[in-house]
């Protein structure tokens, strides 16, 4: 049975081009980037050359700082947790303005911030499945210390309108934090365009490795570290770089930027494709308008399937997908999205997401289309609610 991947907004297959750059680091040039041997310094060159790549991938200045980390989950919690430790444990500030769609490292942080006496104000999207400037707007108050709306949803692929967002968040005075982990090799990420305070982003998600991340830092604004130790990163986040992954990231947001055109044109061709197939099956639902979406998801509702079903009987099938955020793809909660934009109760449980990459082939997706129909009318037949 051929296996087909269409989950690659949970993660993404390593560029082939990323792992040949990553292996001299694991057995050959192994040492320790802040030892001062020649084991040690011989690495430094290649880290020069990633972190100049990642610079220069979301256009970040000079004088901006980008700090490596492991993820994004832990890049989001630096921003949130920061600025609750500077700017209102002991400040005037105590409101946090956020999404109720935000993936889980930011809403559950936020969540958390509250057992500290923020006030946490949790933006619904409309029906386009996205917030609006002016309802950022709205919800500032003289109190609000940062505003934290992510660049695209990771279930949908809706994109949120973050520069007219950032704009009123410097007209206010109010720090705007991004989680752009879906947003990196999509769309176009330029922190010059869009006036970003803080931005976090995931290598795994543009065909890098693992474990690694980076938070961009506007010049003229800190955070404390989230986690204490040694001097890495000027002090700023304690720990042993993962220089492979460093120089692994590093290309692998290069390769990103420069495939933009073709995820444009192909990945969305191909996407158009699956979901124009799909449509037809009676009684489903594509959640959000193409044209606001990244070129590669497709997030639908099935009436009458339950998505954990639906994505059983897919996986049984050779075809991995996913029911939306893959850091909740075991829970059995409603989907937030449907929910959020008013669809009833018997389709909150219905949601499906179909994730591309430039690596999806036609074959593959016209196989897939070919599944998901069979899965349905499989599923559809023993509904009781169909």
């Amino acid at each position: 049975m051929k296996r087909i991947y269409l989950d690659n907004n949970a993660t993404t297959i390593v560029d082939p081009l990323v792992r040949q750059a990553m292996d001299p680091f694991f057995c050959e040039r192994y040492g320790n980037p802040n030892s001062l041997h020649q084991f040690g310094t011989e690495v430094h060159p290649d880290l020069r050359v990633a972190m100049n790549r990642l610079y220069a991938g979301i256009n970040a200045g000079d004088a901006d700082d980008i700090l490596l980390n492991g993820c994004a989950t832990e890049g989001n919690n630096t921003v949130l947790k920061g600025v609750w430790f500077d700017h209102i444990r002991n400040g005037a500030k105590d409101h946090i303005i956020t999404t109720s769609v935000e993936h889980p490292c930011v809403g559950n942080t936020a969540r958390f911030l509250q057992t500290l006496g923020v006030k946490v104000t949790f933006l619904p999207v409309n029906r386009d499945a996205r917030v609006e400037a002016d309802a950022v707007r709205d919800a500032i108050t003289s109190r609000t210390a940062l505003v934290s709306v992510m660049w695209a949803n990771n279930e949908t692929g809706i994109v949120f309108p973050v520069k007219e967002i950032a704009e009123v968040c410097r007209q206010k005075g109010v720090l705007f934090h991004t989680d752009a982990v879906q947003a990196i090799g999509k769309v176009k990420v330029d922190v010059q365009e869009v006036p970003v305070d803080f931005l976090t982003f995931s290598a795994h998600k543009f065909h890098g490795p693992k474990g690694a991340g980076g938070l961009f830092i506007r010049k003229g604004l800190r955070l404390p570290p989230l986690l204490h130790g040694g001097e890495q990163m000027a002090g700023k986040r304690a720990g042993t770089l993962n220089v492979a992954s460093v120089v692994g990231m590093g290309l692998a947001m290069e390769l990103a930027v420069r495939n933009l055109p073709f995820e444009d044109a192909e990945v969305r061709r191909l996407r158009d494709r699956l979901e124009d197939a799909l449509a037809k099956i009676p009684d489903t639902m594509v959640i959000g308008r193409r044209e606001l979406r990244v070129p590669n998801t497709t997030f639908l509702s099935v009436r009458g399937v339950e998505g954990e079903a639906l994505l059983w009987d897919l996986n049984k099938n050779g075809i991995a997908a996913s029911t939306g955020s893959a850091c909740a793809s075991e829970s059995l909660e409603a989907s937030p999205i449907i929910s959020a934009i008013g669809a009833g109760p018997e389709l909150s449980h219905t949601g499906i997401r179909l994730s591309l990459s430039r690596f999806t082939t036609q074959d593959e997706v016209d196989t897939a289309v070919d599944v998901f129909a069979q899965a349905v009318g499989r599923l559809r037949a023993i509904s009781s609610t169909y």
